[in-house]
């Protein structure tokens, strides 16, 4: 069963919807030590360019790298629950500045977690940064 949570109703959120909701604030402050504690000791985090991260602050590091900032406006949250874990997939689009000001926005993002045990265990992430900032130095993607 899967079921798609509206982000602007957080009272509909489901436990596990809203761990990954709560993770993502944090992240965006950027506070990834608040981060953390949404993650298990053991999570495994595989970032857009393939590296694997088992803490949010190597993540905040890849983002302080590409972005001068970014944050996330959060489209919805789908919700697969299983026997012992649940996926949730958080879709949206990502805004910011590039490193040099110039601003973003509408950036297609996907993040897909694994809950078990009330704690985040696995992340991946996707979005179209790489693809802009090829288009941005004039190579078609």
């Amino acid at each position: 069963m899967t079921a798609t949570l509206a982000p602007d109703a957080p009272e509909l959120l489901s436990p596990d919807a809203q761990i990954v909701r709560d993770f993502l604030d944090a992240s965006m402050k950027p506070d990834p030590e608040k981060a953390a504690t949404y993650m298990s000791d053991d999570v495994v985090i595989t970032f857009t360019d393939g590296a694997k991260y088992d803490h949010p602050s190597g993540t905040t590091a890849f983002n302080a790298a590409r972005y001068k900032w970014v944050k996330k406006k959060f489209g919805q949250f789908d919700v697969a629950p299983g026997k012992t874990e649940t996926v949730v997939y958080s879709v949206g689009t990502l805004y910011g500045e590039w490193p040099d000001g110039t601003p973003f926005d509408g950036n297609r993002y996907v993040d897909r977690f694994v809950i078990r045990n009330g704690k985040i265990v696995k992340m991946d992430v996707w979005n179209e940064s790489a693809e802009r900032i090829l288009i941005r130095q004039g190579t078609r993607a």
